[in-house]
Parts: C-alpha cells; sequence; structure tokens
C-alpha cells in the first residue's frame, strides 16, 4: 500500500526519494558466497598452505595483501602459485571463519586488514561471579526503611 503511494507521488512529480532508494536496494548484486570458493587445489593442501597462512598473519599481526604476499614468500610457504591464488586461499579462509577482514580508515583513504579470529574466549576476566553479584545487587527498601527510623 504504502508503496502505491510513493510511486504515485514519484510519477505525479513528487520527491520520491524512499522509491529511488528501494530500486537501488532491490538492484545490487548479492555478495559472494566465500564459504563456496575454489582454493584451486586439493583441499588436503589448501589446509596445509591455509595453516602456514594463518601462522604468518598470526606473527606479524594484521596485515594488507600486499604486505601478507611478502611474508609469504619470506617464509617459503609451498603451493602458493601467485599473488592472485593467495588473494583466493584468503577469501577462502574468510570463509572458513580462520581469517576476519576488517577495513582501517584514515582520511580518504581505506586499507582492508585480514586478522586471526581469537582462538579462545578469554575466561581470567571473570574471576569469581559471587563478587560481581555482590557489587550489582541494591540494597532491599526493607534496609533503608529501618535505616531512617
Amino acid at each position: 500500500m504504502w508503496l502505491a503511494g510513493v510511486l504515485k507521488n514519484n510519477i505525479k512529480g513528487g520527491n520520491g526519494s524512499v522509491g529511488n532508494l528501494l530500486v537501488r536496494y532491490m538492484s545490487r548484486a548479492r555478495a559472494v558466497n566465500v564459504r563456496k570458493i575454489n582454493p584451486k587445489v586439493p583441499i588436503p593442501e589448501a589446509h596445509s598452505i591455509a595453516s602456514s597462512l594463518y601462522d604468518v598473519i598470526r606473527q606479524h599481526g594484521p596485515l594488507t595483501v600486499p604486505n601478507t604476499w611478502i611474508h609469504a614468500q619470506e617464509a617459503g610457504i609451498d603451493g602458493l602459485k601467485s599473488k592472485t591464488h593467495m588473494k583466493i586461499l584468503l577469501k577462502w579462509m574468510r570463509g572458513r571463519k580462520m581469517l576476519k577482514l576488517f577495513c582501517n580508515q584514515v582520511g580518504s583513504n581505506k586499507k582492508f586488514l585480514h586478522c586471526t579470529l581469537p582462538e579462545e574466549p578469554q575466561t581470567n576476566q571473570l574471576n569469581s561471579p559471587s563478587e560481581i553479584e555482590l557489587q550489582t545487587k541494591k540494597p532491599s527498601t526493607m534496609r533503608k526503611k529501618k535505616a531512617k527510623k
């Protein structure tokens, strides 16, 4: 119903910004399903290359694709044929939830960095849950009334 009103306003010369937004949203291409990326090598070999790349990224921190390629060449990873092949494997690793890609924007420049996901949740933050309960509990109103009298 509301779509008909938007289209009617758009035909009559109204603003129609919602209609334009809707058309723009519906005409976007879907994102690539990174789970279905073909690593271009047999799966066992892809796992060994991926573990080597994972170690490189874990050792050197968040890396851009060119820096990852430089460190991979220095590490002498067997099986990487080219930088394009490494990019495909990095995308395959993101689909397998081994890596995370995030954007670091400085001014008008963007850098996309690959980093490893945390391996184990940090449980040392909560030493004793009973202390936290004591801190968050509010004193009962009955005690307040007794204290006032």
